[in-house]
């Protein structure tokens, strides 16, 4: 599902009854970390806190409980009371094989749980990596369906108004500028730059922005052998340096699969992208003064 801005008010809207399930606390091997989080309602969930049968007790657990309150009133629906805790070994005993343990607690959401969980996750969202997809041609609209699933911040870019045209449909956020290099340029620290456009001219202009730059994530080229020795030729008589291209990526999705097809390159280098913007860590040149 692709996550927008107000899908959790979305969840919220029509779910007055909603219980969080979040991990408070891990050992061993588990399928997520401290502080994931679910929301269980009556007819959905929102998010995972792992999946299998964890997940599943966890859900049965949840909508037990939430309606033992409704019947009881063992705790005032106004609170966001504790409702249970779980602590569950990832053994044989309930079908898992991690080997690790998970304790899980259950709260009520009340009103002001709710602005707390939305305020969060307008947080996370804003905090996300950016990745700018250069290029809205075949490849470069099926990476940004890939990568509007992952917890990345997509922006489609292209000088050309009908090529985005058709894509603004999909909720991908796009940009029409006759100048992208600029969006290079304006770019946030750790932004991930894939580079797919119509022309190689235009490519290597947007390679050479994005090398200049210190502080990204990831940077890749399109292209075969061939175009990276002419642009690395181009660049190193444009800027006097020949190590600039030491860190880009050229061509871009490994080269293990050899199918062409711009669904199946697209996936490849969704994968790539996404190994380098969630391990980036920012070198101490690119660290803001303090």
């Amino acid at each position: 599902m692709t996550m927008h801005k107000d899908d959790l008010r979305a969840f919220f809207r029509n779910r007055p009854d909603v219980v969080l399930v979040e991990v408070t606390n891990v050992k061993g091997s588990t399928p997520r970390n401290e502080g994931a989080w679910m929301l269980v309602a009556p007819d959905g969930i929102y998010r995972t806190i792992g999946g299998g049968q964890l997940e599943f007790m966890a859900i049965e657990r949840a909508r037990e409980t939430f309606n033992a309150v409704m019947r009881g009133a063992s705790a005032c629906k106004s609170e966001a009371s504790d409702l249970t805790q779980m602590d569950i070994p990832l053994g044989p005993e309930i079908g898992q094989c991690c080997g690790g343990r998970v304790h899980l607690n259950f709260k009520l959401v009340n009103p002001a749980l709710r602005a707390s969980l939305i305020a969060r996750y307008d947080i996370e969202l804003s905090t996300r990596p950016n990745v700018y997809i250069f290029g809205a041609g075949h490849i470069g609209e099926e990476l940004a369906l890939i990568l509007s699933h992952a917890p990345v911040h997509v922006v489609l870019v292209d000088s050309r108004e009908n090529e985005l045209a058709n894509i603004c449909a999909s909720g991908i956020e796009t940009c029409l500028t006759p100048l992208p290099e600029e969006v290079v340029r304006s770019a946030t620290a750790g932004s991930a730059f894939v580079i797919l456009t119509h022309t190689h001219a235009l490519d290597f202009l947007i390679a050479k922005e994005a090398l200049m730059r210190d502080d990204f994530s990831y940077v890749g080229m399109i292209g075969s052998k061939t175009k990276l020795a002419t642009f690395k030729s181009w660049l190193a008589q444009e800027t006097g340096k020949k190590d600039m291209c030491e860190k880009l990526v050229c061509p871009i999705g490994g080269t293990m699969v050899k199918d062409k097809r711009p669904a199946v390159i697209a996936t490849l280098v969704a994968a790539e992208i996404l190994t380098a913007v969630l391990n980036y860590k920012p070198s101490p040149s690119s660290l803001p003064l303090t």
